[in-house]
């Protein structure tokens, strides 16, 4: 383990400028920042960045940088029929979903949740649109 800026620990090798500063910014808010070994840019936190907070959650670091969007749906599918076709299903997954920074879903996402006057907010405004691709 090293440390960046003097209190931030990190393991492996030294962040990019760029995710450093993004740790950077997170630290400014938070409690505790550290680096697993995996780190590398992300959307507001870093991935592979751990940001601790003693009061709150960070909505930002909680599956929004790695496209986290994870969903159980229960199907009528015959679970046979999945099993025989788990391929082309995950196929067709893969090529309509959007995963990974710079991608963009091929529709625009429309919700009552970008009404929120939060968006108002300036340490958010600047990311309503990209949330919404």
């Amino acid at each position: 383990m090293k440390l960046l800026f003097d209190k931030i620990p990190y393991w492996g090798d030294e962040p990019e400028e760029q995710t450093q500063m993004q740790i950077a910014a997170c630290q400014r808010t938070s409690d505790h920042c550290a680096f697993m070994a995996d780190h590398h840019l992300g959307y507001a936190v870093p991935v592979g960045g751990v940001v601790a907070y003693r009061e709150h959650i960070s909505p930002s670091g909680v599956g929004y940088d790695i496209a986290c969007g994870n969903k159980a749906v229960r199907l009528d599918a015959d679970a046979e029929d999945v099993r025989k076709n788990i391929s082309t299903i995950m196929d067709d997954i893969f090529e309509t979903l959007s995963f990974g920074m710079g991608l963009r879903n091929r529709e625009r996402v429309d919700h009552a949740l970008f009404d929120d006057d939060a968006w108002k907010l300036q340490a958010v405004a600047p990311l309503k649109e990209l949330a919404r691709t």
